[in-house]
């Protein structure tokens, strides 16, 4: 039970905030009406020269009219840190993807070379023995030339795409097949060099067809290469759950036969179509509220003053055994109050609700207002005097004012403000009233978080993961699987499920059997 100075204490932090609350409304009305008055006294459009930009600060709702001459290159110390720490990172793995990229490239021009050496040697090196190509040699000529081009696309389209991300190992099945393929080639070559070259054979149409052999086995190599990378995995095989750490974000997927690394690929492009975007600002609620409940707990020594550095001796002893009863007691006292601290909880979380409700109807309000001052020129009207007609910008920086305090407010109140800077809300304000959308479409990026690639680049372009498992990371998913994805705000837990062995029975019902009686009773009404 609290004493009567702990309350009343508490009645006068309670005044204190109420005096504060409205102090605050009495500065928003001032505010407004100064605002009012400067924009009856101005232009409505701040006349902007071409690839001038508007300052950005935090406080946007309260400066969207001024327009300065900032320099837009203007960089940071920790914008210089960050972009200098992507360099480094960045190093390694481009070398790594240019080498990689050598290796294919000539592994390939060796695939592709080879069959047309078969053909072009023995005209180099002995024209004089071979015999004449008749009209099937010649039309195998056409079948070799086709093939490749076949062969050609298809490489193509299947090996050179642009990488999505760098793994930390290289991808097994692709890696077995770049063997196989030189092994294969290699082994063409030492047969060729040993039954043709040696012996300068004269059948020219058996060296042709021995080509098209080659080019045949090629083909045959890619669609096993089109089954280990591409179809293998679509048949769904395992279910995973994604969880985020910070805040308990959860989604689930199916995957197939996949490693773990490219399992955690496919989860990481899933994450930023699908997960709202991470906010730490909404986590540091709870812990600034546990924060304020330690603090508010002091322990007294009434026995007399603390030392702050005892010396070497037997009152070590005393002094440890003081501290810890403290500690001890400060613990008690916290575990009394949380008896009442759900009360604080329940009454912050409603009042927080209500000061968003309140902050959406003004935004909503304004919004609407600031939309019905647009009107979309028909062919006809525009063939008349210009007049006071503006593109899609200028009339987003015309009607913006009027709704930039109450959206910055309730951005402040949600905690988004972080995600969205003053440009990025006049480009999608310009984009929805060039594609003649409504207030409500407007709105509705801000009103609830979106995913991640909603959002500027800053927020996921640069991000580094790291793949964190007790398993090898190129070993296939198994039932029970656990690994993390962590980057340096969060990370993401996955757990992995297989997916169980369905069996269906069938049973057959005749059509003929569907019939009924009327069940008649004395009490009914029928």
């Amino acid at each position: 039970m609290q004493s009567p100075t702990v309350m009343e204490a508490e009645d006068e932090v309670l005044q204190v905030l109420e005096v504060c609350e409205a102090i605050e409304e009495v500065k928003e009305l001032i505010v407004t009406n100064l605002e009012e008055d400067c924009q009856t006294n101005s232009p409505p459009v701040a006349s902007s020269a071409p690839g001038s930009k508007l300052s950005q600060d935090d406080n946007w709702g309260e400066t969207t009219t001024a327009v300065t001459g900032t320099s837009e290159h203007s960089l940071s110390q920790e914008d210089i840190v960050r972009i200098t720490k992507d360099l480094e990172d960045s190093v390694g793995l481009d070398c790594r993807r240019y080498f990689t990229l050598t290796l294919a490239v000539i592994l390939g021009l060796l695939v592709f070379l080879t069959p047309l050496a078969f053909l072009l040697l023995p005209h180099l090196l002995w024209p004089e023995k071979l015999q004449s190509c008749g009209t099937a040699c010649e039309g195998l000529f056409i079948s070799v030339a086709f093939k490749l081009l076949i062969l050609l696309l298809a490489v193509w389209a299947l090996f050179f795409r642009p990488p999505r991300a760098g793994l930390p190992r290289v991808f097994v099945f692709r890696a077995l097949l770049a063997v196989l393929v030189l092994l294969f080639v290699v082994s063409y070559w030492l047969f060729y060099g040993v039954r043709i070259l040696d012996s300068q054979d004269e059948n020219y149409q058996g060296i042709v067809q021995y080509a098209v052999s080659l080019v045949d086995a090629l083909l045959f190599i890619h669609y096993l290469a089109i089954v280990l990378l591409e179809l293998r995995q679509l048949q769904p095989c395992f279910s995973v759950c994604v969880t985020r750490s910070t805040d308990g974000e959860m989604r689930h997927y199916n995957l197939g036969q996949l490693s773990i690394q490219r399992a955690a690929l496919a989860i990481l492009e899933h994450y930023y179509c699908d997960f709202p975007v991470h906010n730490p600002a909404l986590l540091s609620a709870s812990k600034s509220r546990a924060a304020k409940h330690l603090a508010g707990l002091k322990v007294y020594n009434v026995d007399g003053e603390f030392p702050a550095a005892p010396a070497e001796g037997p009152g070590n002893n005393a002094a440890a055994g003081l501290a810890h009863s403290q500690s001890r007691a400060m613990i008690a006292a916290a575990a009394r109050r949380r008896d009442t601290s759900h009360n604080e909880l329940y009454y912050e979380e409603a009042e927080h609700e209500r000061r968003v409700r309140k902050r959406k109807a003004r935004l909503v309000v304004a919004v609407e207002e600031a939309f019905t001052h647009i009107k979309r020129m028909q062919e006809e009207e525009q063939k008349k005097a210009p007049g006071d007609v503006m593109d899609p910008r200028e009339a987003a920086q015309a009607i913006f004012p009027s709704m930039a305090r109450a959206l910055q407010k309730y951005l402040r109140t949600t905690k988004q403000q972080h995600c969205h800077s003053m440009e990025s809300i006049q480009q999608h304000l310009a984009f929805c009233i060039t594609n003649n959308m409504t207030p409500k479409a407007f709105l509705e990026s801000y009103l609830a978080p979106g995913p991640t690639l909603q959002y500027s680049r800053d927020h996921w372009l640069a991000r580094q993961w790291t793949l964190i498992s007790e398993a090898s990371v190129t070993s296939g998913l198994k039932d029970g699987s656990i690994f993390v994805l962590k980057c340096a705000d969060f990370s993401l837990v996955v757990t992995t499920k297989k997916i169980p062995y369905i069996q269906m029975s069938e049973e057959y019902i005749d059509p003929k059997s569907h019939k009924f009686v009327l069940r008649l009773q004395s009490e009914t009404s029928v």
